[in-house]
């Protein structure tokens, strides 16, 4: 599960899952499959860098770990500890810890945010810290979420029993058959309850709309679409008790004229004269640190690429670099003086 030999050691078995789990954790990777490709990775770590339960793994195959409960598999596991290095704690709840916390029964959750963060390349190759502004409902604090004036909670509507809905029926005799027809309730208009005294902060819906800012870290390397996970700061969950959702950071690339990213790699278009081409010339080009000369080689072809080695993004959870590549772009002059232009012919008889 983890493509390491039977007998790595720990550090091997450690190394394996970190890149596994970030290169399919769901926050991260969208594809489908993906967290389920996550949770047998992690499953498969919890087993082989225990001792003991790794020892049961080797002696009976997964039967030997089958009666094993989830918290008996991760307990003990720090997740934090193993992706700490990486950036990869959000100054949140660990991404990984809900992933393994058997679902127990008790509050319902809010529904999830989504917002997009857009960076500068330099941002994505430093890492740091980044505000990002968004609006949410929250519960109204002057009717704590009843949407009733004062707190009071609005009756329950008699007509449809607090349902939100009322059935007609009626029997068709020539055929015997009922018929049962449901329509929203007319009284409280489907809510199932009436709100006679409604707040006037909320307007009776028991939230308001609020602003909030927040700064996140931005792990270096960061690829595009990622998605970071702010805990309790989504949607409202349900009254009396529910509890609010996440917040999803998704990172996006500001647009560089300089550059377009691909991945950990940048792509540049450069143009220059005919005769750098045929004859060789150096160029001077910009990086993210600075600029770096290039030397093009006599002979260079229209659209070749040149590559920069190391002189792209940082790839995310790894000491490596992208690299830079350079299309060129031949440049042919529209207008030529006198001199140009015999240059030219004479260059042309010498061809033919």
């Amino acid at each position: 599960m983890l493509g390491i030999a039977r007998n790595a050691d720990q550090k091997a078995i450690k190394d394996a899952f970190r890149n596994l789990a970030l290169k399919y954790h769901p926050d991260r990777n969208k594809e489908p499959g993906a967290e389920e490709r996550f949770k047998e990775i992690a499953e498969a770590y919890a087993v082989l860098s225990d001792p003991k339960k790794r020892a049961e793994y080797d002696a009976r195959g997964f039967e030997g770990v089958a009666d094993f409960s989830r918290e008996d598999l991760f307990n003990g596991i720090n997740f934090a500890d193993i992706f700490g290095g990486l950036n990869f704690d959000f100054g949140v709840e660990s991404p990984f810890d809900s992933f393994f916390r058997r679902r127990r029964k008790g509050p319902l959750r809010g529904a999830n945010i989504e917002v997009d963060l857009y960076v500068t390349l330099e941002r994505v190759a430093s890492g740091g810290e980044e505000k990002v502004r968004f609006t949410r409902p929250v519960t109204c604090k002057a009717c704590h979420g009843t949407g009733g004036k004062g707190g009071v909670a609005p009756r329950k509507c008699e007509t449809c029993g607090g349902t939100g809905r009322v059935a007609y029926s009626r029997r068709e005799e020539k055929e015997h058959v009922l018929i049962q027809q449901i329509t929203p309730c007319s009284a409280c208009h489907g809510r199932g309850v009436i709100n006679e005294h409604p707040c006037p902060e909320c307007n009776g819906s028991g939230t308001v709309e609020q602003g909030e800012t927040l700064t996140v870290k931005i792990p270096v390397g960061v690829e595009e679409g990622m998605a970071l996970r702010i805990t309790g700061k989504g949607m409202p969950g349900p009254p009396p008790d529910g509890i609010a959702g996440d917040l999803f950071v998704v990172v996006r690339s500001l647009r560089d004229p300089r550059f377009e990213r691909a991945g950990a790699d940048l792509l540049r278009t450069v143009s220059m004269p005919i005769t750098g081409a045929v004859l060789g010339t150096t160029l001077e080009v910009p990086t993210l640190n600075g600029s770096t000369s290039v030397i093009v080689p006599a002979g260079t072809q229209p659209d070749a690429i040149l590559r920069l080695e190391g002189k792209g993004l940082p790839e995310f959870g790894s000491d490596r670099h992208g690299d830079m590549y350079l299309r060129i772009r031949l440049e042919v002059p529209e207008h030529l003086t006198r001199e140009e232009r015999e240059l030219y012919e004479r260059l042309r008889a010498i061809k033919t």
